[in-house]
């Protein structure tokens, strides 16, 4: 290159210089903005002790002193949530015990458990339709069973087939969103549908189904809430007061019942009778996770791991929050 060049080049190679420092710099700016604006990311579904505790305001009310706010965002099952969690997209959520089993074995180190529910056994169902021949879970070989894959039913399926002496293979599986699954139960494409709250509860309200079981005596069906190691580390202060408000949740949520049933209905879309009944199944509450709780989820590990279902074995004692 002659040096007239040179010379020449020299004006845009600075200005690109400029350009590029003064974008690294704005990008500087704006990561300590959203540093110092401390906002909790928060991932909820419709079913589940957060959604009741975003409506009641306790935890905004909790968080204030420490300088945070909190940000929610809605999906539709625990798979979702708990990928946009491990994607650093939200700092935690709240799911059904066998999510974060699935989670766990696909992004391992971006996960770790913070607090469980009670149990609900009564919160999640295998349904047919009232005049279907099926009349057992035994009788569900060869016909088609419809849930979300990774999901609390996925794991409930594979539970209520193998105290048949089934297995996933000896049925049709169909791998539905809630939304989905419903309409094509209606339609009659399905031959059973596992599903949880309040859909469950919906889809009981058409005085046309028939729940072949629950989950009792098969899981335990909590909610577990869960953060990313990253939210662990820079927000532990802000998920220890999570926990605590979520245990007021129970005494909030029985003093402003008809409160929070007409705001769940605007929520989902759903009939206040169909929230009461989907409420009314909801144990309160989240505690720290204790060994009796990493044996129960070790145990659903264990089992999806036996049936092919995860990459190879894990333990949930590696995924515990200790701080």
């Amino acid at each position: 290159m002659s040096d007239i060049a040179e010379n020449r080049n020299r004006p845009v190679r600075r200005r690109a210089i400029l350009h590029g420092a003064a974008a690294g710099f704005a990008g500087l700016v704006a990561r300590r903005a959203r540093a110092a604006e401390r906002v909790l990311h928060l991932g909820y579904q419709r079913y589940g002790t957060l959604i009741i505790l975003k409506h009641s305001g306790l935890l905004e009310r909790a968080l204030a002193p420490a300088g945070y706010t909190v940000a929610w965002s809605e999906f539709v099952a625990g798979p979702q949530l708990l990928q946009a969690v491990a994607a650093g997209v939200i700092d935690a959520g709240e799911t059904g015990d066998a999510p974060p089993v699935f989670a766990q074995s696909m992004w391992g180190k971006r996960l770790l458990y913070i607090g469980h529910g009670a149990p609900a056994p009564h919160g999640e169902a295998i349904l047919v339709r009232k005049a279907s021949s099926i009349r057992s879970v035994a009788d569900l070989k060869s016909q088609r069973l419809a849930f979300n894959h990774g999901s609390n039913v996925h794991y409930l399926a594979l539970a209520a087939l193998a105290r048949t002496g089934l297995r996933i293979p000896d049925i049709h599986v169909v791998n539905l969103a809630p939304a989905a699954a419903r309409a094509a139960f209606d339609t009659g494409r399905l031959d059973a549908w596992a599903i949880w709250d309040p859909y469950l509860a919906a889809a009981q309200a058409t005085g046309d189904t028939r729940i072949l079981t629950d989950a009792t005596g098969l899981t335990a069906n909590r909610q577990f809430l869960l953060a990313s190691p990253e939210a662990t580390l820079a927000s532990g202060d802000a998920l220890r007061i999570l926990l605590a408000a979520q245990k007021q949740v129970e005494d909030w949520a029985a003093q402003h019942k008809d409160e929070l049933i007409a705001a769940l209905a605007t929520d989902t879309g759903l009939a206040p009778d169909i929230i009461r009944t989907a409420v009314q199944r909801l144990p309160l509450g989240m505690f720290a996770i204790t060994p009796d709780i990493i044996t129960e989820q070790q145990k659903i590990a264990d089992t999806l791991n036996a049936a092919g279902l995860l990459p190879s074995p894990l333990q949930i004692k590696d995924a515990v929050w200790t701080g």
